[in-house]
């Protein structure tokens, strides 16, 4: 009997380690792989050249803070660090369960291109709040010359406030939009991008609401078709989206990519979305400036819908 209950013991036992593992290989399982570029198919020039890493070399910081993400997570280039140039924000609003530790390779990505790039651990960032302390906190680091009396502060008066965009996906296109109308940094956006933002109707019942009809910001909407359609946003739901937008706005669902995929699939268009409207890059606008603009005839898109006119204001 003390055997078969020793057996059982250690059977216990395995399992329980079994198990635990799986639990930390699970928590700490990146949201996108770690060589995506290599992984997604692209089908055009602008496309492709805007999915690899731009020439910055880039650094990664952590700075804890007594808030319920716990720290911000800055990537950025390198060469901030000795220049006296000022370089454009890209915000970054996690999905739900997805802090920015799971997707870390494209904030690395973005900053190659020569942005500051923050985001947080936030697990709720539906409301715009992260998004919003992200803003004031480069702000703050823009005005001190020191972190504290010990330590000096690299971000001082390098960050560019004036260009400043902010992405997100899934519930995170949520935060977007309610970041770009509500938050108390609003005015600040210049480009916005929601990857696969949550219907309106799903956002009501789970109490993420939003009103896409304020949105004055330029931006970006996109979600999966296909073999993977986004249950998310399907593309009648993202068009009901994109017809409350009266702002410039550019629409598009990628073919055969799920809702996950969809976080990095698109990233060489969105990439060069916001180099254009924050770096003034002409090259990437070639990819949205109609009636040639190259995304939309890209084999792997469809449902291309590019408005880039500002309404002209009521009398």
């Amino acid at each position: 009997m003390k055997k078969f209950l020793k057996i059982v013991l250690i059977l216990i036992i395995v399992i329980v380690v079994i198990f635990v593992g799986l639990w930390i290989y699970l928590k700490n399982k990146p949201a996108i792989p770690n060589d995506y570029q290599s992984k997604v198919q692209t089908a055009g020039e602008i496309e492709t050249k805007y999915l690899a890493d731009g020439s910055y070399a880039t650094k990664w910081l952590d700075q804890p803070v007594l808030q319920e993400f716990k720290k911000y997570e800055i990537a950025y280039p390198t060469e901030l660090e000795t220049t006296d140039q000022q370089y454009p924000v890209i915000v970054l609003c996690n999905g739900s369960g997805t802090p920015l530790s799971k997707y870390s390779r494209l904030a690395r990505h973005y900053a190659s291109w020569g942005f500051i790039v923050i985001g947080t651990e936030e697990m709720y960032s539906w409301n715009g709040f992260g998004a919003d302390l992200c803003v004031s906190h480069l702000r703050r680091m823009n005005q001190n010359k020191q972190i504290d009396e010990n330590k000096e502060n690299i971000f001082y008066q390098k960050v560019d406030l004036s260009h400043v965009g902010i992405v997100g996906h899934s519930q995170g296109g949520v935060g977007v939009f309610n970041a770009i109308t509500e938050g108390k940094n609003k005015e600040i956006y210049k480009a916005a991008a929601a990857l696969s933002p949550t219907n309106m109707e799903l956002a009501y019942n789970l109490e993420w609401d939003y009103d896409a009809a304020k949105i004055q910001t330029p931006i970006l909407l996109a979600s999966g078709e296909g073999g993977g359609d986004d249950w998310v946003v399907t593309g009648d739901q993202l068009t009901a989206i994109a017809n409350e937008i009266s702002a410039p706005k550019v629409q598009f669902r990628r073919k055969n990519t799920t809702h996950d995929q969809m976080l990095y699939s698109a990233d060489g268009y969105v990439t060069a979305w916001f180099l254009w409207l924050l770096q003034g890059d002409t090259e990437a606008a070639k990819a949205f400036v109609t009636p040639q603009g190259e995304l939309l005839t890209n084999p792997l898109y469809t449902d291309q819908k590019i408005d880039l006119k500002k309404p002209a204001p009521q009398s």
